[in-house]
């Protein structure tokens, strides 16, 4: 082990040119003098717990009446996860491919029968593997759904076969030409 000796060691200390300490006080001095004592300013000693406490206790008491974790007034929230929103996803997709929604981004309805067959054909399978193991408003929300899906989507079918279309690209509010 070396020898080590006090003056091979680097000093902590650091030193600054001046009177630093003194500077830093009459700095302080100057603030003081020049700060007006004001009714709403804050006493670090005593006012600022108040405050805290106050402050902790406002946001408590709203937490506790507006219980929505979604945030605040005007933000929305992620809807919950269940089965009514499963289906209720699924059914905006159908719906979306069967042009009864607008495309967002171009404002126009187009109908993409193979794919709003597809989405209402995924509906069956949940239909299907959930058999047994749904509630009776879960299992009328299905049958309903499934159904009017059904029939909205025969419907456009035998508009875009009238209209020579195939079904997709079709406009979904076009009548059927007789």
């Amino acid at each position: 082990m070396a020898n080590t000796s006090d003056a091979d060691k680097p000093s902590s200390k650091l030193y600054v040119e001046g009177d630093w300490k003194a500077e830093a006080q009459a700095e302080k001095e100057q603030l003081s003098d020049s700060e007006a004592p004001s009714d709403a300013g804050i006493h670090v000693d005593d006012d600022w717990k108040a405050q805290a406490q106050a402050e902790k206790q406002r946001l408590a008491e709203q937490a506790e009446a507006d219980p929505d974790p979604a945030g605040p007034e005007g933000q929305r929230g992620l809807p919950p996860a269940d089965f009514k929103t499963l289906i209720s996803t699924m059914v905006t997709q159908a719906m979306f491919a069967m042009g009864a929604i607008p495309d967002p981004q171009t404002g126009q309805r187009v109908a993409h029968l193979d794919l709003a067959r597809h989405h209402i054909d995924m509906i069956g399978v949940i239909e299907e593997k959930t058999k047994g193991n749904l509630d009776e408003e879960e299992q009328t929300l299905v049958t309903q759904t499934l159904h009017e899906l059904r029939m909205h989507y025969i419907e456009l079918s035998r508009q875009a076969a009238a209209q020579g279309a195939g079904g997709v690209g079709m406009d979904p509010g076009a009548q059927p030409q007789a």
